[in-house]
């Protein structure tokens, strides 16, 4: 019998520290950031005092140990505790922008980008979506040409999460020809002349969480910022998207089960002519059905993460990935929707916690790549394998 690795004593830990940093740090201080619009420097630099900033990175770069599993542990505990995954998005996107920096194995980029971070002193970005290309990164237009000992790069990116804070951006650029074969990755630092970052994108959801436009006019780049070899940057990037998608799909459960627990105190105590709503047969049966959508996508979902985390190279990993993408997100879209209507009312109120998942919720299904996407992605992969 294969051993749970969600429920450790490790992990049950874990789960025990994150809680308790949330409602201390986080929830009391989440409707501010919201509508601040951006997390403060400070949580980055607590976060990291608290030994969950690094997590999942190793202690030789300056990260805390652990597992990927860990990192989504966090994730979906921080929820479970009230923040959102808007919260998540901010204070943890070097998550996305540090792995490929750290699998280079660069000591100078660790020293100078990576260790500052999961220290809480910096914060990094990714940047890879572009206003014309969106989801195909073998058709990035930002380009960068060698100059001596720079490169020079020319172009923009856009819905960059982080982008605004950012003290860098992992940057997705054209250096060869056209097509995958031409992607490499740059560290792109602020402050770099030509460099421009816009004023916060205003969004549906993720409001706490900031993003920009990045603009690179004839911007002058260390060529000791490329990231591994030139030319390799689409194979680094594809080999970070299951967890990347695999996050999004914990967040998006872990969404659902907190929405989901928020109704079930709700119905007990909001009474409609005289009885509860939980005394309600349909009020009841809809309960049911969104437990059963939040169990089905937690426990699928989970056991793709285990084969991942047991054989990341096996044949059906994408396709089953983006299949707990859709999964999880689908349940998420049904779960938050009806908490919001079992609220009634109040469930429409920005006081209300529910309605910010359901704002919240509305991006999963389009970061990380669409619904539609990873949907063809799937029949795909399975034509092929016939």
């Amino acid at each position: 019998m294969t051993t749970n690795r969600w429920d450790t004593p490790e992990r049950q830990l874990l789960r025990t520290t994150t809680r308790r940093f949330t409602e201390r740090e986080i929830v009391p201080h989440l409707p501010t950031w919201e509508e601040s619009g951006e997390l403060p420097r400070a949580l980055h630099r607590a976060t990291a005092k608290a030994g969950l900033l690094g997590v999942g990175f190793p202690e030789s770069v300056g990260g805390s140990g652990g597992e990927p599993i860990d990192t989504l542990v966090i994730a979906e505990e921080m929820i479970l505790a009230g923040a959102s995954s808007g919260l998540i998005a901010g204070l943890f996107t070097h998550g996305i922008g540090l792995p490929h920096i750290v699998t280079a194995g660069d000591p100078d980029q660790i020293d100078r980008f990576v260790r500052p971070v999961l220290a809480g002193d910096k914060i990094a970005a990714l940047a890879v979506t572009e206003p014309e290309g969106g989801s195909d990164v073998a058709a990035i237009r930002t380009r960068a040409e060698r100059d001596g000992d720079h490169y020079v790069v020319t172009g923009a990116k856009l819905f960059i999460t982080s982008g605004v804070r950012a003290d860098f951006v992992t940057t997705a650029v054209r250096t060869g020809g056209p097509g995958a074969g031409g992607v490499s990755l740059l560290v792109i630092e602020r402050g770099t002349p030509g460099f421009t970052v816009s004023t916060p994108l205003k969004k549906m959801g993720w409001w706490c969480s900031d993003t920009a436009e990045l603009r690179f006019d004839g911007a002058r780049v260390p060529a000791a910022n490329l990231i591994g070899a030139e030319n390799s940057g689409f194979g680094q990037l594809m080999t970070q998207f299951a967890a990347e998608r695999l996050s999004l799909a914990v967040q998006a459960y872990a969404t659902a089960a907190r929405c989901l627990a928020l109704t079930l105190d709700w119905v007990k105590i909001r009474e409609t002519f005289g009885r509860p709503l939980s005394s309600r047969q349909v009020v009841r049966h809809k309960l049911a059905e969104m437990a059963r959508q939040t169990d089905v996508a937690r426990t699928y979902t989970r056991a793709v993460i285990d084969d991942w985390i047991d054989d990341p190279t096996r044949s059906d990993l994408v396709s089953r990935v983006a299949m707990a993408k859709n999964t999880a997100v689908a349940a998420c879209d049904e779960v938050v929707d009806g908490a919001v209507q079992l609220h009634g009312g109040m469930g429409y109120l920005r006081e209300t916690e529910v309605e910010r998942h359901y704002r919240d919720s509305r991006i999963l299904g389009i970061g990380g790549g669409t619904t539609e996407i990873m949907t063809e992605l799937v029949s795909r992969l399975l034509l092929a394998a016939r």
